[in-house]
């Protein structure tokens, strides 16, 4: 059997269509938007609304690396990687990929980008057929896009299986017969399939126990580095980001409110939704030492994305929320080597003491919401 990493190797060069261009983000997302109908009950089903899902989010992902997409569930991460990798439809926006906009393609022409964008879903339970085998399941994909002769798609299938670290001879076996963990590997392989370029993870480890999420994670990593894959990795662990990530962009309500590399964002949050957010994450390390966690509280519930506030969406659960909060939408500007959308952004100073001691220092403000000490 020859071996995993020359055979990906040799059929990327292969399948390569145009020469790479310098400079050009490997994904360039410019103010995507999408929004889906809401539409009234009865015969007629007229549309009465629209719920915002993605609102004007515009990031990009280079060649080899990752993006990290966080927030609270129901901010619009798994819609943003969805209509990137063109499951939905974008409503307007631009989605361009090595320089091609892919945004506004059919789907006979979108067929050549799909070998290149792939995806890992969430769940490993429902995202395999349970009436295929492995070799089916992994082998589809090229059977598809016609990229690899019959008479080779066993030994190709048998490959990504040991690639991802699971048994080649398992090929004829159902998804039901493993374990969750090994099927995220079995969707891993079926997304490495293709030898694609950008692989968009929905929250790849966030059905899997704790300690299958590091196998999973570490996976990634080592499979990233093999074949130089760049990932937009959808998540609400933050741990798990920061561990994967250079960069970070941090989602609310449909709106991506800051963005940074991991450093600054998790050291010098600036957004005060990011610093709520930093907040609420469990800290090991802390917890080991006796240390004390000040969290903060959130008043409200998230508005609906069919009816958001006007001006900033998050000004409706913000202590620093003024008058021109709800006249003006801040746009994202460069404050402190980040991007920050927030008319009075400043930062909460995340520093590491002692022993792996993090303490967060939140400047004095009367209109501060209450820390919750836990």
């Amino acid at each position: 059997m020859s071996a995993p990493h020359d055979a990906v190797a040799d059929s990327r060069t292969e399948d390569a269509a145009a020469p790479e261009l310098s400079g050009v983000p490997l994904l360039e997302v410019k103010d995507l938007v999408k929004y889906f109908p809401v539409k009234s009950s009865g015969l007629l089903r007229r549309t009465i609304g629209q719920v915002q899902a993605v609102d004007g989010v515009s990031f990009t992902v280079d060649k080899g690396s990752s993006l990290g997409l966080v927030g609270e569930s129901g901010c619009g991460k798994t819609t943003t990687g969805r209509v990137v990798t063109r499951l939905y439809d974008p409503t307007s926006g631009t989605i361009m990929f090595e320089g091609n906009e892919i945004g506004q393609l059919n789907r006979k022409q979108m067929m050549p980008y799909r070998r290149q964008i792939q995806l890992i879903f969430q769940d490993p339970y429902s995202s395999l057929n349970p009436r295929h085998t492995v070799g089916t399941i992994v082998g589809t994909p090229m059977q598809v896009h016609q990229t690899v002769p019959k008479n080779k798609m066993l030994t190709r299938v048998q490959e990504l299986l040991e690639t991802v670290g699971l048994n080649p001879e398992h090929y004829n076996r159902y998804p039901s017969e493993f374990s969750g963990g090994q099927r995220q590997r079995i969707g891993i392989a079926r997304a490495l399939a293709l030898n694609p370029k950008l692989i968009v993870a929905d929250e790849p480890v966030s059905a899997l126990d704790v300690s299958i999420q590091a196998q999973v994670v570490n996976l990634l990593q080592d499979l990233q580095k093999q074949f130089d894959i760049a990932f937009l990795f959808i998540a609400h662990d933050l741990a798990i980001v920061r561990h994967f990530c250079p960069r970070i962009a941090v989602m609310y309500l449909g709106k991506i409110v800051e963005v940074g590399d991991r450093d600054s964002i998790y050291l010098t949050p600036h957004h005060p939704y990011t610093q709520a957010l930093l907040s609420s994450a469990p800290d090991v390390r802390q917890a080991a030492i006796g240390g004390r966690r000040e969290r903060i509280r959130l008043e409200g519930d998230v508005p609906s994305p069919v009816n958001p506030p006007s001006g900033c969406r998050f000004r409706t659960r913000c202590w620093k929320a003024q008058e021109i909060c709800a006249q003006e939408e801040p746009p994202l500007l460069q404050i402190g080597g980040r991007e920050v959308a927030c008319h009075f952004a400043e930062p909460m100073q995340v520093v590491a003491a002692t022993e792996g001691d993090i303490a967060a220092q939140v400047e004095d403000d009367d209109r501060a919401p209450k820390l919750e000490v836990g």
